[in-house]
């Protein structure tokens, strides 16, 4: 599940640091998955990135990633109108740019916005000037757009991160979020049904737990409201990222 990205393709010091790409074993029976295990853990505590909240108390953060729309998004926040729960969505500049009116509306109903670069590259891969123009570029047009005071939550494109990443985008004031939820979603072409997206979120269940999930997929949107009852059912709290009070330690 880790990967230590090693031989970067690029030439220079900006671009020689190896590279982690987010991963670990899954929770099994309200067990905290293993990424206290893995290798980065150390360089995550040190840049104050998150990927669980109180784990000792039944939460739940709802994330979403939106790289581009796939028509699914206003369902899903009818979902969590309906069911009164807070949620993050990360966006990227493409997304800003052809659906002004979703991001109003997330915004309206009191869900927050994160950054999720401008046209996601690899973080670990580019210079620390480029870096700062992707973040800022959402950051501007997304405060624009919808009048949210300000952006203080990073998804890194596709969990690629290295020490310097995590430096820099904390030196612009963001927290990098990660996840200790998530499943095989983000592919359109191999959505296997509401029933297995359900049973992949609920298997993974725990307290603290960040969840990603990617708001291009059907199922996904079709298995929300299930999911969100049947967390509640199990004593779970959903919480919006500005509540979590207890973070990753």
């Amino acid at each position: 599940m880790l990967g230590l990205l090693l031989g970067a393709t690029q030439a220079g010091p900006a671009f020689a640091e190896g590279a982690y790409h987010f991963g670990f074993k899954k929770s099994v029976n309200g067990q905290l998955p293993s990424i206290d295990e893995e290798g980065f853990k150390p360089l995550l505590t040190k840049y104050g990135a998150v990927f669980t909240g109180d784990t000792k108390t039944k939460e739940l953060y709802l994330t979403f990633d939106n790289g581009y729309e796939n028509g699914f998004t206003p369902k899903i926040l009818d979902v969590l109108k309906a069911k009164q729960v807070p949620a993050i969505f990360f966006v990227t500049g493409h997304y800003i740019q052809s659906q002004p009116d979703l991001l109003k509306r997330m915004a309206q109903e009191g869900h927050l916005i994160g950054n999720h670069s401008w046209s996601h590259p690899d973080m670990s891969q580019i210079s620390a000037e480029r870096m700062t123009q992707e973040l800022e570029k959402v950051k501007k047009d997304v405060i624009a757009l919808t009048g949210q005071k300000e952006m203080k939550y990073l998804r890194t494109p596709r969990g690629i991160f290295n020490e310097r990443s995590l430096s820099v985008s904390k030196q612009l004031g963001y927290q990098n979020v990660f996840w200790s939820i998530a499943y095989k979603d983000w592919d359109t072409n191999s959505q296997k049904g509401a029933d297995y997206a359900y049973r992949q979120v609920m298997a993974q269940l725990h307290p603290g737990a960040v969840i990603l999930l990617h708001s291009v997929s059907k199922d996904n949107t079709e298995a929300l409201g299930r999911i969100i009852d049947d967390a509640k059912v199990k004593g779970y709290q959903f919480k919006s990222l500005d509540q979590m009070v207890s973070r990753t330690p």
